[in-house]
């Protein structure tokens, strides 16, 4: 098997050449000793099977980022057959940047050159052949995209796998010429390490990598540097190496690209007047994301239910006096499936021990099916966010999120992680190591369980349909994940002026084409959710769903009992209920279930339905997570409203602020490496969903305490701001 390295820069195409070449063959993991996402897949349409490894999108191989540090190792220790470098042809002179140091590697190489047809589209036109002698490696133009060019790509890899190719470096045209001949002299004279020639340039930029594993060959690397005359670089021989990169790419590129119309605007600088605008960027985002909302949710599809009149429509599936969502359609169906599969069981079970029966039916089978029956709407969301993510439109988000992210400690580049975590927090929190500042970095895993992910969906889903009978069920599922976002600002801005001092890094990104996004990868993509909610649902959270049923049908004695409150679970839970009744979720006597819903819920946020569902007791035909007809009549909605309004918002609020589940932890452990940082960050997220779960209670009980409250943080928002302006001009002054 030809195993083939796929290198490019971010935003090349790179993702979508490689699920367009691999499919379902594909599997993700992490690379040893880093939480970066790596990618294998197999080809196995060409004439031999072709691996192709995904390394990460960087725009050089220089060790400054680990996604670098990645890619590097893998070219330089894995030894791959063949590269393929994935260049942006609408971007050409860029792209040449990383291809430069690419080709000084002793192996294969072939150019894809991906977006040709955006190229044409713009009337601008590459000299492929021209291009192909001067870098003197094969090129095939390429549509990632649309699927076209793939075949000859694999062909023409397969056809030089066995070729033998020696590295070039752009040093051999530049001043640096002589340092470089020296360098490489002593390089092959003194070791017999592969890729002499990358590894000679490197040596000459005192790269840290270089420097720890070639001590010896620094020195007299040094030794041979000190004699160069200082010119504008002043001994910078990282800087004057990057100088010959440019200025090579500057005499040979830039007349191989003949542009139509130099200063044409494209479609996407068009939509970017409007998408990316400095007052209405964010406002039409929110908007973007509740019409998603609304397309999942909603059970009055646009309002239309304002226009029928009660009682003259009503069609199973499609709504009850209004239209409902895809989202709610897809729900239903999903509704019809877990019924009929519990009346199943419920009937091959009827003469079975009440123990067992209760045990399948009542606790695995009720539990499991709230987890299961949101698996429609977990797709829609995913789907909409997938099409704005291969659409080029997130990549505008986290641009014109910049300006504000600044303003709390983070800059745009913190945005790409705190977005993953709307999917999950663990590969969120783990893609915060990409932030090179530690502060920031530290900041944003703080504030990656308040962007509600995925499995918290199924909590805001039963709520969403149950409250003011469901007529709002979208805004109330918008207005969870939009009181995360205002959170994460809030704390953001507290801890930016109190433990986490400091200015953002510099954020700079690149921005794609706006394109239509390809069928197929969305379908990966959502493959790739629905695969991590399942294997959660048929591990964790069904050992789980066991062990609390257990905990709350049997006693301390080891006996069934009717009454839940006397298990072994209730026992435990009333004993620290009274810490939540001034969240108002504790109250009555059914506030311990809530308690353990929500402690529970520190597992897996999926559990907390579960949990709720296994206490309420269901009736086998009334199945949690149905259509919101069925949700209302059944006995999880009797459960919910033994507590108020405010206390039910206080209590998705609890459940979105706090520790978002032990894999989260986990995650949240390795990126933090002190301890004492670690159990504050936990510390944080509990006092934090505590806090404002109590300060939702009061303010939804009481309005008049949350303009007291509002002034309190207006005032103490203004002097912090006042207090470091201040201390801004007092260093002024002393410098």
């Amino acid at each position: 098997m030809i195993k083939v390295a796929l290198i490019g820069n971010p935003n090349c195409g790179k993702t979508t050449l490689f699920n367009a070449l691999t499919g379902a063959t594909a599997h993700v993991g992490n690379w040893p000793g880093v939480t970066i996402e790596k990618k294998e897949g197999i080809y196995k349409k060409g004439k031999e099977q072709v691996q192709i490894v995904d390394l990460p999108g960087i725009y050089s191989l220089s060790p400054y980022t680990p996604e670098e540090i990645v890619s590097r190792n893998f070219l330089i220790d894995e030894n791959p057959d063949v590269i393929i470098n994935i260049i942006d042809s609408t971007n050409l002179e860029r792209n040449l940047y990383l291809t430069t140091q690419v080709l000084e590697v002793d192996k294969p190489v072939v150019i894809a050159l991906n977006m040709i047809d955006v190229l044409e589209k713009q009337g601008d036109t590459i000299d492929i052949k021209k291009l192909e002698k001067i870098l003197n490696v094969p090129i095939i133009a390429i549509s990632a995209l649309k699927g076209t060019g793939l075949k000859e790509l694999i062909d023409k890899v397969i056809e030089i796998n066995n070729d033998k190719r020696d590295g070039y470096t752009v040093l051999t045209e530049s001043p640096l010429y002589h340092l470089y001949q020296k360098a490489l002299d002593i390089v092959k004279s003194e070791t017999d390490m592969v890729n002499p020639i990358f590894h000679a340039v490197k040596l000459i930029e005192m790269d840290e990598v270089e420097k720890s594993r070639n001590p010896q060959l620094i020195k007299e690397i040094a030794s041979l540097e000190a004699k160069e005359p200082l010119d504008e670089f002043e001994g910078d021989f990282g800087g004057k190496v990057a100088d010959a990169r440019y200025q090579y790419i500057a005499k040979y590129f830039s007349n191989i690209i003949t542009k139509k119309n130099e200063e044409h605007f494209t479609k996407s600088d068009k939509i970017d007047k409007v998408l990316t605008h400095r007052i209405w960027g964010i406002p039409i985002f929110l908007v973007i994301m509740f019409l998603v909302f609304h397309l999942t949710f909603s059970e009055n599809l646009f309002f239309i239910g304002a226009f029928i009149k009660e009682g003259t429509f009503d069609i199973p599936i499609i709504g009850t006096d209004a239209i409902n969502s895809p989202g709610v359609m897809l729900q239903s169906c999903m509704e019809l499936l877990t019924t009929t599969i519990g009346d199943l069981l419920s009937g091959w079970l009827k003469n079975a021990p009440t123990w067992i029966s209760s045990l399948i039916v009542d606790g695995v089978w009720e539990g499991l099916s709230s987890v299961l029956s949101f698996i429609p709407q977990i797709l829609c969301l995913f789907f909409f966010i997938c099409i704005l993510e291969d659409s080029g439109y997130m990549a505008r988000v986290a641009f014109i999120m910049d300006r504000a992210f600044r303003r709390f400690g983070l800059s745009g580049k913190a945005f790409m992680p705190l977005l993953m975590c709307f999917g999950c927090a663990v590969p969120g929190i783990m893609a915060t190591r990409t932030l090179e500042n530690e502060k920031e970095r530290r900041l944003s895993v703080m504030l990656a369980p308040f962007f509600s992910c995925g499995a918290k969906l199924p909590v805001w889903g039963v709520f969403a349909a149950i409250l003011f009978a469901g007529r709002y069920g979208d805004l109330v599922v918008f207005s969870m994940y939009l009181l995360g976002i205002v959170i994460a600002i809030i704390t953001a801005i507290i801890l930016k002026f109190t433990v986490l001092k400091g200015e953002p890094a510099p954020f700079i990104m690149e921005l794609p084409a706006y394109h239509l996004p390809r069928a197929k990868s969305v379908g990966i993509h959502l493959w790739e959710k629905l695969k991590h909610y399942i294997v959660r649902a048929a591990t964790i959270i069904t050992g789980a769903i066991i062990v609390i049923w257990f905990l709350s049908t049997f006693s301390f004695k080891m006996q069934m009992v009717e009454d839940s409150g006397d298990s072994i679970l209730g026992v435990i839970a009333k004993g620290i209920t009274w810490l939540f009744i001034p969240l108002g979720f504790g109250k009555g006597s059914d506030g311990w279930k809530f308690v353990v819903a929500a402690f529970t819920g520190l597992i897996a946020k999926e559990m907390v339905p579960a949990t709720l569902g296994t206490f309420a007791g269901m009736d086998e035909d009334l199945v949690l997570g149905g259509d919101g007809e069925t949700l209302r009549n059944s006995a999880l909605a009797a459960l919910i409203g033994t507590i108020s309004v405010p206390a039910a918002f206080a209590f998705m609020a609890f459940n979105l602020l706090s520790v978002p589940c032990m894999a989260a932890v986990a995650a949240a452990k390795g990126e933090i490496e002190s301890r004492k940082k670690f159990w504050f960050t936990i510390a944080f997220w509990m006092i934090t969903a505590y806090v404002v779960s109590f300060i939702i209670y009061w303010v939804g009980t009481y309005w008049w305490i949350g303009i007291i409250l509002l002034g309190i943080i207006v005032i103490t928002i203004t002097i912090l701001v006042l207090v470091k302006k201040h201390s801004q001009t007092t260093m002024k002054l002393s410098e």
